[in-house]
């Protein structure tokens, strides 16, 4: 029988890295086909990759986030793509820079509507935000694994903040527990 957590999808990954060395980015928009540079809007360069399909925040200071990956192997792929590209253009990159996770956003379908008033009391207010004339969603913060939920009435769910890919799915039963436990799921 597929349950909540077997619903779960990746989102969005996002890691960052940093080649060590400060970047002249205007000659690097020049260099690197399809770049993005607007230093009026955005203090950095966008490079996007298409296989995978994932954009890099490339900064002066050498640092890169990136993010739209659907899976963390996906950012790897990606940021070796515009490692390689940075090598081609002789800037020196490590042959392994250090990449760090900093969120993943994930989805999910608990399968039953949810009564969001109920929950916001069941949970318990510390943990809760519900403000519906704001938000449509419940937040919910939980401590073990360290994410935020996003609960939706349809039973629709958010999962933001892990670093990890079964964090998701760790939170999702425990969402599932503590709400069942409440009678409140179907």
């Amino acid at each position: 029988m597929s349950g909540p957590a077997d619903s779960i999808e990746i989102q969005n990954v996002v890691a960052s890295t940093g080649i060590g060395q400060e970047l002249d980015l205007e000659a690097l928009a020049d260099d690197l086909p399809g770049a993005d540079f607007n230093p009026d809007n955005f203090p950095g360069l966008v490079y996007r990759t298409q296989d995978p399909k994932a954009a890099a925040l490339i900064f002066r200071s050498g640092k890169i986030v990136c993010t739209g990956a659907k899976s963390i192997d996906d950012v790897h792929d990606a940021l070796g793509i515009i490692f390689d590209k940075l090598r081609e253009l002789k800037i020196p990159v490590d042959d392994e820079p250090e990449i760090t996770v900093q969120n993943i956003v994930s989805s999910a379908d608990l399968g039953h509507n949810l009564n969001l008033n109920a929950l916001a009391i069941g949970l318990g207010l510390e943990d809760v935000e519900y403000e519906p004339e704001q938000f449509p969603g419940l937040v919910y913060r939980m401590d073990e694994p360290k994410v935020v939920i996003l609960l939706f009435g349809s039973g629709k769910i958010v999962i933001t903040g892990g670093k990890r890919t079964d964090d998701a799915e760790t939170a999702v039963e425990e969402i599932v527990e503590r709400i069942d436990a409440l009678g409140l799921l179907g």
